[in-house]
């Protein structure tokens, strides 16, 4: 069953309840979004396996940790999970990325396809699906279905702030699927976003409201 973290350390908290405010500009609400992000993904790898390597100090030789495989991949779900890619390449810079271009119908509110890339050897890496919003769950249920699609196996969801209809969506739809969460908010409104929520991510991170 997948397993789904709140996440409750201070500084993400404080972190979302600036983002959330009306009068956070363009520039300052990028910028922590991409450091949300990165708080965020120090929790989400904490179970990334370890290996032994023996290694040569200025003073002797000894046995140090190094991540096994190191073989990660970060895929945004366009346009605003390019948000927090920044933030997690400052905690993982070799992590390879992908793309995956989706938007929410206005009618029916599903998610419709119109872009994918992804690193050629995807499918050996250890993945990190991102954006910032989990709403209805349906862009991210989308998103991940196209990655097993393609032989992903080991794939874990980040978002900032998420509905508890989205949560259930994700691990309904998904239960070999970790999901970490800045915010549980209170519900999805008649237009389906989410409330108190922060408007649309989107808008706010690249300024085209």
């Amino acid at each position: 069953m997948a397993k789904v973290m709140i996440m409750d350390h201070p500084l993400i908290q404080h972190k979302i309840g600036y983002i959330r405010r009306e009068d956070t500009g363009t520039k300052d609400f990028r910028q922590t979004i991409s450091e949300i992000a990165m708080l965020i993904c120090y929790e989400a790898t904490r179970d990334l396996q370890l290996t032994d390597v023996t290694i040569k100090t200025p003073i002797c030789e000894t046995t140090v940790k190094e991540l096994k495989g190191k073989k990660m991949a970060i895929i945004p779900i366009l346009r605003a999970g390019l948000g927090m890619v920044d933030g997690m390449l400052s905690m993982i810079p070799a992590a390879k990325v992908g793309h995956i271009g989706l938007y929410r119908d206005p009618e029916t509110h599903l998610p419709i396809e119109y872009y994918c890339k992804l690193p050629a050897d995807c499918a050996e890496r250890e993945v990190f699906v991102v954006d910032p919003m989990l709403a209805t769950g349906g862009s991210a249920v989308a998103a991940i279905q196209m990655l097993k699609d393609k032989g992903c196996k080991k794939i874990h969801f980040m978002c900032i702030i998420a509905a508890p209809e989205g949560i259930e969506a994700m691990t309904k739809a998904h239960p070999d699927v970790d999901l970490y969460v800045g915010a549980k908010d209170e519900r999805l409104n008649e237009n389906a976003y989410i409330v108190p929520g922060l408007g649309d991510a989107g808008d706010r991170i690249f300024g085209t409201k």
